[in-house]
This record gives structure tokens, sequence and C-alpha cells, in this order.
């Protein structure tokens, strides 16, 4: 018996109907479309509009789409994590409250909280599982509703942020594919630049702090893309680096969905070309939690067994990282 990897078996994802176009954006707040276009790289985001549904609706809706297209039942299904920076309520699980729903009874199931890294992060936790050998199916899933913590009248953050869900199964691999490494980074430094200031321990929800917008997303941005630049390029050139990879050897590049000019400052220091990068940025703007996943969703099609993908993500806290994977099927 060969030593086990965790390798992804299968991918689902689940986007709104609704489209928030930067047209429309532009009757809300003080931008246009050039603007947004050339500094982010997003033409339009989609919202969940439906009153009473949040992250775990989303959520729900790519496993059965994974499930679905994998032709297995939700017995099968070992742990459930939830990867969401808006999860459906604090304290309760979203993520047992999603394995409830699928029908996965059998599995246990948590969230794990690191803003944009968190499918990241999530990657690295549920490919240990696996790679312990006691469980055999991990199903991670990548899930925000961002509108639900913005101030459109602000332009800083509205234009930014869309809602999506994305899911990958992780089963064990004995052929030397799927996870092979990771370099992940933290720095609370980052608290200060990304946040929402209010609902937490330290200030509690008030009428005060409504009054005040509190609860919404506050970003420094200038500051937040100077470290996402550096950091993601960085690590990216690292985990080529250790594991002796030269962009031939890298077919894809699954970059986190914040800003095209990070993608494009990660994808030129790590040497790949523009047809190696994966994008989606244009149609969902910045899911948060949900933009890695929905790329291998969309782009699932292309992938081949055996090929060489490299994530990397940044996220508020500060959280950041990079992890090399090996595809594993071909679709």
């Amino acid at each position: 018996m060969g030593k086990i990897s965790a390798a992804i078996t299968a991918v689902g994802k689940y986007v709104p109907d609704y489209v928030l176009t930067n047209k429309e954006l532009e009757t809300m707040v003080d931008t246009n479309d050039e603007w947004i276009t050339t500094r982010t790289g997003i033409k339009e985001r989609r919202i969940l509009k439906e009153e009473g549904k949040g992250t775990s609706f989303m959520a729900i809706k790519a496993a059965e789409d994974l499930l679905q297209k994998r032709g297995i039942k939700p017995t099968e299904i070992d742990l459930i994590i939830v990867g969401t920076a808006t999860p459906d309520l604090q304290v309760a699980a979203t993520a047992a409250y999603v394995a409830s729903e699928i029908g996965a009874t059998n599995a246990f199931a948590f969230d794990l909280e690191a803003a944009c890294s968190s499918f990241l992060y999530g990657m690295s936790t549920a490919s240990s599982y696996v790679e312990s050998g006691r469980y055999k199916k991990v199903l991670l899933i990548g899930a925000d509703k961002m509108s639900s913590i913005l101030d459109y009248t602000d332009r800083t953050t509205c234009i930014i942020f869309g809602d999506g869900a994305g899911a990958a199964l992780f089963e064990p691999n004995e052929e030397g594919l799927g996870f092979q490494d990771e370099y992940l980074r933290s720095d609370g430094i980052g608290r200060n630049f990304l946040k929402i200031d209010a609902g937490g321990s330290i200030l509690p929800a008030s009428e005060e702090t409504v009054k005040n917008k509190q609860h919404y997303v506050f970003q420094d941005g200038k500051t937040v893309f100077k470290y996402a630049v550096s950091n993601m390029a960085e690590v990216s050139a690292k985990i080529m680096e250790r594991n002796n990879l030269e962009e031939k050897d890298v077919d894809w590049l699954v970059p986190h969905q914040a800003n095209k000019r990070i993608i494009d400052a990660t994808a030129s220091r790590m040497g790949v070309g523009p047809s190696k990068v994966m994008m989606n940025i244009q149609k969902y703007g910045n899911t948060t939690s949900a933009t890695l996943p929905l790329l291998l969703a969309d782009y699932e099609n292309q992938l081949k067994k055996g090929d060489n993908l490299v994530f990397a993500a940044f996220g508020g806290g500060f959280t950041w990282g990079s992890i090399f994977l090996k595809w594993a099927y071909n679709s």
C-alpha cells in the first residue's frame, strides 16, 4: 500500500441568479464602470437577494451540486468543513446545519474562519484529516454572503464583493496525486486594516454601533493591496522553490480573486503566463471564501489528471499562503 495523499475528487458550485453590474452600481454610489474595471477587473457580481436565505443556502446548493456530479450519497461523507466569514448565526456552526440539511447524518461538521484565506486553510485541514487515515471523504465548502455585511453607500467596499459558494471533496489517493505541500502564514497587524468593528466581544452590538454603521466591512484599501501584492507573490514563489517547480512545471495558478492587479503581480513573480492563470473575477467579484472553489468548478473541464496547481490567497487578519496540489482526475 502506497503513501496516502488527499486528492480532490469532485467539485461543485452555486452562485445566485441576481447580477449586480458596474452600471447598476453607478446609480448607487459615486463610481463608474471604467474606474471599477481598471482598478479591480470586476464587471459584475452575484447577490443573494431572497429574504431569509444566508450563507448556508448557497453552501447547501454547492454541496448538492458536487454530490450529484460525483454520484455519491450524503451519508458517505465523514466530515464537512465550511470556510466562511459570514456564518448564518453567531455561535451555531453553519457547517452543522449544512450537514443536516443535505442528509450527511454520518458526518461531523465545523466552521473555519480565516477571511479570504478560509478555503486555502481548509484545504490544509481537510487534507490532514484524510491523510491521517481516520476519514475517507471530507467535504470542504467555501461560502460567503458578503452582501450581508456591505454598506452600499461605501464605494471602497461595495464594488468589490459578491456572494457565492463552491465545494471540493477530498479523498485518499495512492498514486502520488492530490495535496503535495503548503506554506501558510499570518500576521495580526492585519486586524487594523480589514475588519468589522462591532458585533464581536470587544464591541458588542448596540443602538449606537448600528447607528454608526459599525457592523459593515471596513477596508483600508491601499494598505491591504500593498500587503496582498507582496505576500501572495512571495508565498507562491516560495512554494515553487520548495518543490523545485519551474514555470513550465506549473499547469495552473489558482489565485484568490480579490483584484486583477494582485493576480497579475503573483503570476508575474512566478513567471507564469496569462494562459495558465485561472480567473473569473470579472463575473463574480471577490466572493471571499468561495473564490478558489468557484475557480475549480469553472475550469474543471480544462483540468487534466496530473496537472500541477498552485493555489494562493490573502485575507483579513492578515492570513495568506500557497498550496501545491496535483489534480487527480479527468472530467
